[in-house]
């Protein structure tokens, strides 16, 4: 994206341009070229069991993370993990915030989980009341769930407010567990991410996985980091047992430790959401909630466009952004999309700022 005003044909470069799924949050540099080495490489490790111990792979993701290797747990998705909290702590009732991801309302309701929805005003641009939300934490709660940044808003809590949280949870005995998903994407991960309060605090879940950062949607690598002696002597003996396979493994010991792939990507996201953010923000028939993550949740203002509207704008052009009128706490007068690469990015707010 280049700054200054945007004059780009758009008939021309959309015959240029393939479908941009910029619904889906990944990182348009695609698939690491590490990743697909690694997998050409050890493919002959597919007639091998994977190894239960999988030492290489989570001194990568310990090196990558900065969590300690011996509270890392490997497994194929943050839903799997969340299905196994629910298995083993049977929450009877939960805190979700509003707007926000909603993954797991399914699993909860399946453990006959009572959900209490805590929203975030919009007038305060979605961000979380902390002194406001752990007056709703008691020891009737059982478990908190965070993602951060948040699944919907791209907004964040840094470590601090974070840390608070987590200590009142601890006090009233309620597991917390925070979706990171989007973390990789942040500029600032050390004064941001949770992972630092694992050893500090027992009831503190960090989730992690690979889908969105590197790309791998089909490769199912997740991460939960936890200090919970109890929790995790109980996933030794009952529960993952071959959890992700070989080539699984060689791939992610290969992902984390691309430095170079690691670097560019921040790099070219920070870029693109500073010069999204600025291309859009002097238009007053939108309002922006400004993102820390890898996307942008926008506000319609003229009363006669609906996010339908703009969602069928882009689609000719094979531009897919996200309609957020099915997301809790929004309506149709939200969409949300994601950061791609420079010239995609000038197509798609060429085209958004069309219609709006």
């Amino acid at each position: 994206m280049k700054k200054g005003v945007i004059n780009l044909n758009t008939d021309n470069l959309i015959s240029q341009v393939e479908t941009v799924r910029a619904d889906l949050n990944m990182n348009p540099l695609g698939i690491p070229d590490s990743v697909r080495k690694a997998i050409h490489d050890n493919i002959s490790q597919l007639a091998v069991y994977p190894d239960n111990r999988m030492k290489k792979l989570k001194d990568s993701i310990s090196s990558y993370s900065g969590a300690n290797a011996d509270d890392i747990i490997v497994g194929s998705s943050s839903y799997e993990f969340v299905k196994i909290l629910c298995e083993f702590s049977s929450p009877k009732k939960a805190i979700l915030i509003t707007p926000g991801a909603q993954n797991y309302e399914k699993l909860l309701s399946m453990n006959s989980c009572d959900i209490t929805y805590y929203a975030t005003p919009e007038e305060e641009d979605f961000t979380l009341d902390i002194a406001d939300f752990i007056s709703h934490l008691s020891e009737d709660i059982d478990i908190v769930f965070i993602s951060n940044p948040n699944g919907t808003t791209s907004q964040i809590i840094d470590t601090e407010s974070m840390a608070f949280i987590a200590k009142i949870c601890d006090g009233n005995n309620i597991t917390l567990v925070i979706d990171e998903e989007y973390m990789d994407f942040v500029d600032d991960t050390a004064s941001n991410s949770a992972i630092s309060l694992v050893t500090e605090y027992e009831n503190v879940v960090v989730l992690r996985n690979t889908t969105k950062f590197f790309a791998v949607p089909g490769l199912r690598l997740a991460y939960m980091i936890t200090s919970n002696p109890v929790l995790k002597k109980t996933l030794e003996i009952t529960g993952l047992p071959f959890a992700i396979g070989k080539l699984v493994e060689a791939a992610g010991e290969a992902m984390f430790t691309d430095q170079k792939y690691i670097a560019d990507s921040r790099e070219l996201i920070r870029t693109e959401r500073n010069l999204v953010y600025s291309a859009l923000s002097t238009h007053k028939s939108i309002r922006l909630y400004r993102p820390s993550a890898n996307f942008i949740l926008v506000k319609l203002q003229k009363e006669d466009i609906s996010a339908g509207d703009v969602v069928e704008h882009c689609l000719p052009k094979g531009l897919h952004i996200r309609n957020c009128a099915d997301i809790r706490g929004l309506d149709n007068k939200y969409i949300r999309f994601c950061f791609m690469n420079p010239k995609q990015d000038d197509l798609l707010v060429n085209t958004i700022l069309e219609i709006v």
